[in-house]
């Protein structure tokens, strides 16, 4: 796990953006997994910029995303379909064919999160996994207590993420309590990932995340298991790092980098 702090969220952005340009620029057919809330937004927004003013191409790419709640339809303003359409997918050329967003109106579910899995596996992987992070440690919608082998399946949210998300709806009632997600284990079955975190409200997960057990209480702490994992905090979410000082000594000693 490599652990790089940038100032401000706009530079963790550009640095995690640079990874994906980076992965395309080697195998543009590359499957990129995706990720929803507020965190990655920055993310998508030089991405796009990339495109159209560096000439970054989507045009070969396959993507898969993390997650979506249940009885949402792709319509839907606050569904994660709608999101990613709106953020990144509309302003890029990647093929609308190749664009997955788990259903939330699936009629078997069961049946659909099997079906989601084979398709990733029909890929060969996935290359490239953006995450967010809870402020409770989650990975997608793997709460607390989930399992770290876990697949993709139905979720249902606990009442702090529903607290969490309930600002993006119009009351806290519609929020749905259940999601589709890809589990720990699907997760971790990417080559590479890159997490992203800002603010103070993330300090106490990124913390737990980096520097704690590997526990299924903090699902994203069984990302000290990949070979190759990378998180980009700003100073505020990397506040409560015990080892900060040693973070930096690494980058700043990093074959390349200006200190080394």
């Amino acid at each position: 796990m490599e652990v790089i702090v940038c100032p401000t969220y706009e530079e963790i952005s550009v640095a995690a953006a640079r990874v994906v340009a980076e992965t395309l620029n080697e195998k543009p057919d590359a499957v990129l997994g995706l990720a929803t809330g507020s965190t990655p937004l920055g993310l998508y927004k030089e991405l796009i910029r990339m495109h159209k003013e560096e000439g970054l191409d989507f045009s070969h790419v396959t993507t898969f995303n993390l997650d979506e709640y249940v009885g949402l339809s792709h319509n839907h303003p606050q569904s994660y379909y709608y999101f990613m359409w709106e953020n990144l997918f509309k302003h890029i050329n990647v093929p609308v064919e190749n664009i997955h967003v788990p259903s939330g109106t699936a009629n078997d579910y069961r049946a659909y999160c099997e079906w989601y899995e084979d398709r990733i596996d029909e890929c060969d992987g996935i290359d490239l996994q953006v995450l967010g992070i809870g402020s409770d440690g989650h990975i997608a919608f793997n709460e607390p207590s989930s399992s770290l082998a876990s697949r993709t399946r139905l979720k249902t949210l606990t009442e702090q993420t529903i607290d969490d998300n309930a600002r993006f709806f119009d009351k806290r009632e519609d929020v749905p309590i259940y999601s589709i997600t890809m589990g720990v284990g699907t997760i971790l079955d990417a080559e590479r990932l890159i997490l992203l975190a800002n603010g103070e409200g993330k300090a106490d997960a990124v913390a737990a995340a980096v520097e704690g057990p590997v526990s299924s209480m903090i699902t994203a702490s069984a990302l000290q298991l990949h070979p190759d994992s990378l998180f980009f905090v700003d100073e505020a979410a990397a506040g409560k790092l015990k080892m900060r000082d040693y973070y930096d000594w690494i980058q700043k000693n990093k074959p390349g980098s200006p200190g080394a």
